[in-house]
């Protein structure tokens, strides 16, 4: 019988993990924005001493885990399992950077929601008792994504205005059995939702009605309305995805304008930087979060968030055979 089970898509932890500590790395136009100060290193530039932008990616994940553990005085022996992905065919930014660690690894593809994917499934390790410490982290780049999915740079394509910017950085977060931090209380799973949308430039429609079943899910699942938190956080959906959302979410009886935005909006300055329909990619929620979140529940600023990471179940082969865009969209509450 599933005991923590509540509802059709949530799990309420009993021994709710702790988030002990986080590290994000961001590139230089991240470390442009509004929220620099909340980052624990800015590049100087795309490569940061690498030949290519993939390998600049690995070395990113490498060295935010590092940070991550360093912050605790951590080994990598002390890890119980690692969870990590990223945008890159067969996640190879996650896989090349923890190679060294000689940590348990599993490797997921939640493409923009991996970030909480991998800590809601973190929090369910370390509840079910199978685990006392586990590392959640993912990135993403700016230029391997853009190489990967629509362009190469060198053709110089015009971005739409509903484009966004993928956000070169990674974000960690090690969760623990006990100890201080705030706690993920609840994880709600999302579902592959499939509007038929084909617009590689237009990511943020094509993930808010996943981001819209997902939270209204948690809260049928929880009996909690919006007003519980002091935060509701999308991942990575913009300004097209985050009206989207506030709109198909009040056609569903739950107002969210008093206290819900998205990472996306957060983490560029609209008006200076360029970045059409705001930021996207893993590396957005992680390092938003990682940064500026977990900042402000150590503050006690906020004190309930709850944060749900979308992304869009797509490949380059999918695109190229004219597939539609798959969305998903998982949920953590997190609470001091």
């Amino acid at each position: 019988m599933a005991q923590k089970k509540l509802g059709k898509q949530t799990v309420a932890f009993s021994n709710p993990p702790i988030i002990s500590s986080t590290y994000s790395i961001v590139g230089p136009k991240e470390g442009e924005g509004p929220l620099a100060k909340y980052f624990n290193l800015i590049l100087e530039d795309e490569f940061w001493g690498e030949k290519t932008w993939e390998k600049t990616e690995a070395k990113i994940v490498k060295e935010c885990i590092g940070g991550c553990l360093g912050n605790e005085k951590v080994s990598n022996d002390d890890i119980d399992f690692l969870f990590s992905g990223d945008l890159l065919n067969q996640c190879v930014s996650s896989s090349f950077g923890i190679r060294e660690r000689n940590i348990p690894y599993l490797g997921l593809f939640g493409a923009c929601s991996t970030f909480v994917e991998g800590m809601a499934l973190g929090a369910m390790t370390i509840d079910g008792g199978m685990a006392d410490n586990i590392v959640a982290s993912t990135s993403s780049h700016f230029c391997s994504a853009e190489k990967q999915f629509r362009f190469p740079l060198e053709l110089g394509n015009q971005r739409p205005p509903s484009s966004q910017w993928t956000v070169t950085g990674s974000g960690t977060a090690l969760l623990k059995s006990s100890g201080t931090g705030p706690k993920i209380t609840h994880a709600t799973i999302g579902k592959i939702i499939d509007m038929g949308i084909k617009d590689a430039n237009n990511m943020g429609a094509a993930m808010a009605p996943a981001a819209v079943d997902t939270l209204y899910q948690h809260f049928i699942d929880t009996g909690r309305t919006p007003d519980y938190y002091d935060l509701i956080l999308t991942g990575d959906l913009g300004f097209i995805g985050k009206q989207i959302t506030l709109e198909l979410m009040m056609s569903r009886g739950f107002d969210l304008k008093s206290n819900y935005n998205d990472c996306g909006c957060l983490i560029f300055d609209r008006e200076t930087q360029d970045v059409h329909s705001g930021g996207s990619g893993c590396g957005c929620v992680a390092t938003t979060f990682c940064g500026y979140i977990f900042n402000q529940l150590q503050e006690k600023t906020f004190r309930k968030v709850l944060l749900c990471a979308t992304g869009a179940l797509m490949s380059p082969t999918t695109a190229q055979q004219n597939e539609s865009i798959l969305g998903i969209a998982h949920a953590v509450s997190i609470e001091v």
